[in-house]
């Protein structure tokens, strides 16, 4: 028979322990359990939070795959509602807001680490390839940052006009690629390669310089120029 949160000791109860301890003493299931707040006449919140952490079938590591899992995979678990999928949703979807800088123009590129490390946490997790196009002006101070495309498991479909169409309207000089690999592998493709050779050919023509091209991975990146120009070296 399964013992109702609230009859257990007080400070056995997330919401007290929280209060008393801090939130760093909670385990994983029990700050779920604050979130779907009630459980059913079979389990505590803290049960069908522990179910929810293992329906992750993924490789992703810790509370990670709630950025991704949908509401349908969520609901499919027993005790989970359309109500208590949607909170959860939603912590998956702050989690992923908090983890991007609050104003990014005020950030000056130097090198690709630095667009990494604000990229990383962002797109390192994604389901589906995103292209995404980072606008710069002469001091490498980002003006803006563009979703180009989202595609499949498989390079999205990227065209050329798509990604030169803004900054030729806002005059922009400078211009870095940035797309991230969903198997957490960036390695770039023969495909990325060719399709970046083709992007600075253009982009030349035009006066706007490419920087760039990051391949976002899991915890790892590549700097598609790096690659490029040592290759050419050798």
């Amino acid at each position: 028979m399964t013992i109702p949160i609230k009859q257990l000791p007080e400070l056995e109860r997330p919401y007290e322990k929280l209060e008393w301890y801090g939130e760093k003493t909670l385990s994983n299931a029990e700050l779920l359990a604050i979130i779907i707040r009630t459980g059913t006449k079979k389990e505590t919140s803290v049960q069908l939070a522990q179910k929810v952490l293992n329906s992750n079938k993924t490789e992703i590591e810790g509370l990670n795959f709630l950025r991704n899992i949908s509401l349908q995979e969520l609901m499919e678990i027993n005790g989970i509602g359309k109500v208590k999928a949607i909170q959860l949703k939603a912590v998956g979807e702050l989690a992923n807001r908090m983890a991007m800088p609050t104003n990014v123009k005020k950030i000056t590129i130097t090198a690709p680490y630095d667009l990494a490390k604000i990229m990383m946490e962002e797109l390192r997790f994604q389901k589906r390839e995103i292209v995404k196009n980072i606008i710069l002006n002469n001091k490498n101070e980002i003006l803006k940052m563009q979703d180009i495309a989202i595609g499949g498991t498989n390079f999205a479909n990227v065209s050329i006009k798509d990604i030169l169409e803004v900054p030729i309207k806002m005059k922009a000089p400078k211009i870095i690629l940035v797309h991230n690999h969903p198997s957490g592998d960036a390695t770039p493709s023969g495909a990325d390669i060719e399709f970046t050779k083709h992007l600075y050919e253009a982009t030349n023509l035009l006066g706007i310089q490419l920087l760039d091209h990051l391949v976002i991975g899991n915890k790892t990146y590549t700097s598609i120029f790096s690659k490029i120009f040592s290759e050419t070296k050798d």
